[in-house]
């Protein structure tokens, strides 16, 4: 995802809150989803390393999917 693309759908995923501070940056998960879905590759099969352990990723896209939250990515990068 580029700085542009990043910068109209940050606010849909750097919610903050209360509980504990994320592990990993929010964007790093971003594209970590992106990537799985882009390439078509199983959860399972190893990430490059550049990114979070697959477990963290899978859970993250689950949660975010429920949320709605690609959907609305897509819709703002669409218009």
């Amino acid at each position: 995802m580029t700085d542009a693309e990043w910068a109209r759908v940050a606010d849909l995923f750097e919610v903050t809150g209360r509980g504990k501070p994320p592990a990993y940056p929010r964007r790093l998960l971003v594209d970590a989803c992106c990537y799985v879905v882009r390439t078509g590759c199983a959860w399972r099969m190893m990430l490059p390393a550049d990114f979070p352990p697959w477990q963290n990723v899978y859970r993250t896209f689950r949660r975010w999917v429920a949320q709605g939250r690609f959907e609305a990515m897509h819709d703002r990068l669409r218009a």
